[in-house]
């Protein structure tokens, strides 16, 4: 059950940085969605949802590698 709920925060940043990537690409080819109504703010959109997708996912990572020792030393948290 751990395990399925871990997927689950997984899944849904992960969706979020693909629709981000789509949103980035589709601005380049000039293809404009209904709630934005510049080419450039749907690619800023889709740029913020990349990046909070994928720094979420990458946080989560690191977080997990670091209780189990598999960081390098620049990475591992001072205790002091």
């Amino acid at each position: 059950m751990v395990r399925l709920a871990a997927f689950i925060v997984l899944l849904i940043p992960g969706i979020a940085a693909a629709l981000g990537i789509k949103l980035m690409r589709d601005s380049l080819f000039g293809h404009l969605f209904s709630p934005f109504p510049f080419i450039w703010m749907q690619f800023l959109g889709g740029f913020i949802l990349f990046a909070a997708g994928l720094g979420f996912f990458a946080g989560f990572l690191l977080r997990r590698d670091r209780r189990s020792g598999r960081v390098a030393d620049r990475f591992k948290k001072d205790l002091k």
